[in-house]
């Protein structure tokens, strides 16, 4: 099984990732990679009582998974990798050829950001951290939920919505 999703949501773990993803892909574990979660133990801690019995949390800083990433995609169960921020996706991609698959989940509105669909707004900075991405083989979509289409990264820059 491994790791089936590697995805960027801003507010990590909650009901869309555990219920929504979760459930169809039972899901037994979530690798969550930041920097400040990893050493806060009641973030942690609060990210753990977001996730039913079962199913197990790991906290990482960016460099951790060097040593821990193959570790995760040679596991036996189910599980995702979670990261909340573009910038932290790309950080991981640079360091590991191993990712090559990445799922925009859920980008919300900031300063500077444009809305490109209801779940995600870029700046041009992170437009084209995203471009790097693709440019370095990953396969970069769009996807809320394991029910609606993927969206091609070319697609969901060409995408414009208002606010």
């Amino acid at each position: 099984m491994s790791l089936l999703l590697h995805r960027i949501d801003d507010r990590l773990i909650h009901g869309q990732v555990v219920v929504g993803w979760g459930q169809p892909l039972e899901l037994k574990f979530i690798v969550l990679v930041d920097d400040d979660v990893a050493t806060s133990e009641w973030e942690q801690e609060l990210y753990r009582m977001g996730v039913p019995p079962g199913m197990d949390v790991y906290f990482h800083t960016v460099d951790d998974m060097s040593s821990r990433l193959a570790q995760y995609q040679s596991d036996a169960r189910a599980g995702i990798l979670l990261v909340g921020s573009i910038d932290t996706m790309q950080r991981l991609v640079a360091a590991h050829d191993g990712l090559r698959t990445v799922n925009v989940g859920g980008v919300h509105h900031a300063e500077g950001r444009a809305q490109r669909l209801r779940y995600v707004f870029l700046t041009p900075s992170e437009e084209a951290t995203l471009r790097d991405m693709q440019t370095r083989g990953v396969e970069v979509t769009a996807q809320d939920l394991p029910s609606t289409r993927p969206m091609p990264l070319n697609e969901l820059l060409a995408t414009s919505q208002d606010g």
